[in-house]
């Protein structure tokens, strides 16, 4: 018995077929805009995995069937498995381009940048607030999400974040909380940039010479050179000020809250210095090459030599630094990035772990390796092209094998290999099962509003945009206690402030802030980072964005519990407004309501040994019986893993 499905299979496809830039035959202005581009790359690799097998002796693998193809596409792609509606659609669609279709609008989708967001606030330790201070990294936050929902290319965001000075508010500069949510630990701050744009594990030689690789202390601070110099931008001018209000014991009256404000929240999150490219060697400096306290210029220690003075600070370091990253690291930048897209797309890297570089002469596959680098260059860093690319080839279709590499150190490229599902992908999948599609519901907004104390002020007459933008104009410690009298004025109902440095203030319109609480029923990129300890995220592993990339598949008796009695009995499986239920409408027979459930749940029918068990259970226990099987597939180790 075939589902009915014939208008959402319409609708279906005509949205696949009117993708703007994915689907469409006119000239693009880009090569990722470019089908023939896309679909001529995605074979140039098919022929280099194919020249693997032959040299390896390896059997070609079968194709995946078009339910398990789905689910992966939906998970890779955009995190959450398929809605009912989308998964009984695509699997009725007759058309031998189908797969090629969905892989368009997949990767032209919102759900791709969520996808996408989650991913990048794992690798750059996105957390909503900082210890120890009222600055947060709202705007820093809100910065990524725009680039990725904007497909800013790669080379153009790491140049932006690397370089960044200036406003943390101001939209344009936000970038900075790169750099300000390690305020206090600048070479630590490197040894992630490192790590996280080239695959250069330097973290050790902060300390000493590394034992086993090629990174000397006197390299690490040749290159912390080029970065040092942070400062608060403009803070100096209100030291004397704070230092008073703090001295005076003064911390709960509410001038003291207002300096707060200004000092955590503005100055604390701005960002002076461009990186004088001089540093002195730390007072236990060991070695030969340098003496305790002694001034060096900064230098690159691979690529083409960058060089800065070590007799006179010239405060561009982080721009030169950057551009060394970018353009003057060889294939190396390149070949870093296009292995971590590899890895979230095929679901492992060509060499591993993917943030230890590894020359690609010296990769399982030297010309696989190189050819994807170059298309990365091709593409123009651009990060959704060449995951589209590779999600157009016939290896990502591949059958699922459940045998390990049989290489070491990188992929066998014979088969995707069966993982567990991240933290954020259940959490968004049992989101679209309990609320139906997720990503047609408003995304989290940036919280601009002036918070004293924790209440929001002024609103619709100013934001923290403006407020900072005028603080970090005024040029004397006079201006600065004057501002602040007049604001505090304002605050107390006792003044109107008028035009400041950065124009009028008071001509704002109310702002609009979308929020949501830690269980709201929304995809996991837009709730508070990091989730609470308690909260489904956290127990099934998602980072708490104090390393790179620290989350966790590791399984533990939580996760247990959670799935029985949390969360999801309590959205899902005992709601009976759910939108799993609310798919089972005009299914007639107990029968259709079982594969629907199945396909919502698995993307997939039933077999018919499943359909017997299922309806026996249906027929003893009623309605409470089509609850049993939705909680058990929820449970199961099919729904959990990818294939």
């Amino acid at each position: 018995m075939r589902i009915k499905t014939k208008s959402l299979v319409g609708t279906f496809l005509f949205v696949f077929l009117t993708i703007p830039g994915y689907c469409q035959s006119k000239a693009a202005a880009r090569p990722g805009e470019d089908p023939a581009f896309l679909k001529k790359s995605a074979l140039q690799i098919d022929k280099h995995i194919a020249s693997f097998y032959r040299r390896k002796k390896l059997p070609v693998p079968d194709v995946t069937d078009d339910a398990t193809y789905m689910r992966r596409a939906f998970l890779v792609a955009i995190g959450r498995i398929p809605t009912a509606e989308e998964a009984l659609a695509f699997l009725e669609i007759e058309d031998t381009s189908k797969r090629e279709e969905l892989v368009g609008y997949l990767m032209s989708s919102k759900g791709y940048s969520s996808q996408m967001t989650n991913w990048a606030f794992d690798l750059l330790r996105l957390r909503d607030g900082r210890q120890g201070s009222r600055a947060n990294n709202e705007p820093y936050r809100n910065w990524i999400r725009k680039a990725v929902d904007e497909n800013m290319p790669w080379d153009e965001f790491v140049t932006r974040l690397v370089s960044s000075s200036g406003n943390g508010w101001d939209p344009e500069t936000a970038s900075v909380g790169y750099y300000t949510i390690d305020r206090g630990m600048p070479l630590d701050n490197l040894a992630n940039t490192m790590r996280i744009f080239l695959g250069s594990r330097m973290e050790c030689a902060q300390c000493h010479d590394d034992p086993f690789g090629k990174t000397e202390r006197m390299d690490f601070y040749h290159l912390a050179a080029f970065t040092t110099g942070q400062y608060e931008l403009n803070k100096n001018l209100m030291s004397p000020l704070w230092r008073e209000l703090r001295d005076e014991r003064k911390e709960r009256g509410y001038d003291y809250q207002v300096a707060q404000l200004f000092w955590d929240r503005v100055y604390g999150m701005a960002l002076g210095g461009g990186g004088k490219g001089r540093i002195r060697l730390p007072s236990d400096y060991q070695y030969r090459d340098g003496d305790p306290g002694e001034l060096i210029g900064a230098r690159t220690p691979f690529g083409k030599s960058v060089r800065m003075s070590d007799r006179k600070d010239e405060g561009d370091g982080r721009e030169q630094f950057a551009d060394w990253i970018v353009t003057r690291t060889g294939e190396q930048f390149a070949t870093v990035i296009a292995n971590r897209m590899w890895e979230r797309i095929m679901g492992k890297g060509i060499f591993e772990p993917v943030d230890e570089y590894i020359e690609p002469a010296k990769t399982v596959y030297p010309e696989l390796m190189r050819y994807v680098a170059k298309l990365m260059h091709d593409l123009d860093y651009d990060l959704k092209a060449f995951q589209h690319v590779l999600m157009l080839t016939k290896t990502f279709q591949f059958a699922t094998n459940p045998k390990p590499s049989s290489l070491a150190g990188g992929d066998d490229f014979h088969g995707r290999k069966i993982e567990r599902l991240s933290a954020e992908q259940i959490w968004d999948s049992l989101i679209t099962l309990s609320s139906g599609d997720p990503d047609k519901k408003q995304v989290r907004t940036a919280d601009n509003r002036i918070y004293v104390g924790n209440k929001p002020v002024l609103v619709g007459k100013m934001d923290m945009a403006q407020l900072s933008k005028e603080v970090l104009a005024l040029e004397s410690e006079q201006e600065v206690r004057r501002y602040f009298n007049d604001f505090v004025k304002v605050l107390r109902g006792g003044g109107s402030k008028g035009k400041g440095k950065g124009g009028d203030s008071m001509s704002m319109g109310m702002m609009s802030v979308k929020r949501y609480g830690r269980d709201a029923p929304v995809r996991a990129s837009e709730l508070p980072s990091p989730a609470p300890r308690e909260h489904f995220l956290y127990l099934f592993g998602a980072s708490d964005r104090e390393v790179v990339e620290g989350a966790s598949k590791e399984p533990n008796v939580g996760q247990v519990l959670s799935m029985m009695n949390g969360f999801v009995q309590r959205k899902l499986v005992g709601n009976s407004s759910a939108h799993i239920y609310k798919s089972l409408e005009g299914a007639s027979t107990n029968e259709e309501k079982i594969r629907r459930i199945y396909v919502a749940i698995l993307s997939r029918p039933p077999s018919d040994e499943e359909m017997g068990w299922m309806k026996g259970e249906v027929k003893s226990q009623g309605e409470e019986g089509l609850r049993n099987i939705v909680s058990a597939l929820v449970m199961s180790s099919e729904f959990l893993f990818l294939q």
